[in-house]
Formats: C-alpha cells, structure tokens, sequence
C-alpha cells in the first residue's frame, strides 16, 4: 500500500469515524481472560493441534499457542476458541510507515 493510499485511509477513517480494521483490513481480536478468544477479518486456518492454532491473515499470519485448544466456532471471516490460550503472535508482511 503506497504511503498517499495510508494517508487517504487513515483520513477517511477518521473523518467518517469509522473503524481502521475494516479500511485496513486488520484484524479484530478479542481476547476474553486466557480462555476465550474470538478472531474478526482472517482469510483461513492454516494450522490447528490442540497446542497451536494459525490463521492466515490480510497481511501475515497469527499464531495462537496454548492447551486444550477447540474451535468453537468458524465462519469465513470469524474464528472463535476456547482452551488455555498462552501466547498470541502476529507475524505481518506490513509495509513500513
């Protein structure tokens, strides 16, 4: 995404106060204590054990490491799951600012 593009969005979003998740297709976690986390706008399951979960993003990948991991729940764009979440890791191609 060119720098003029960042800019025009970041612009946008703020003006119309909308959500920068959506113009930057970033995104959304919701991490509920360690047990519960839901995952808003990922593009796929790459990797699930029950130790490891990892899902395709826009722009790189996430990595959630725990125990006892389940999905609970799956629609093309919403992940949810439950277990002893330890670790959460975003690995981005994310083009410098």
């Amino acid at each position: 995404m060119s720098r003029m593009s960042r800019k025009l969005r970041k612009w946008v979003s703020e003006t119309l106060e909308l959500p920068q998740d959506i113009l930057f297709d970033l995104p959304r976690l919701t991490l509920i204590g360690s047990r519960q986390l839901y995952v808003e706008n990922h593009r796929g399951v790459m990797d699930f054990t029950p130790d490891r979960l990892v899902l395709a993003l826009a722009q790189g990948k996430l990595r959630v490491s725990g125990h006892n991991l389940v999905i609970t729940s799956i629609l093309p764009d919403q992940v949810s799951v439950e277990g002893q979440i330890t670790d959460i890791q975003m690995e981005g191609t994310e083009e410098g600012s």
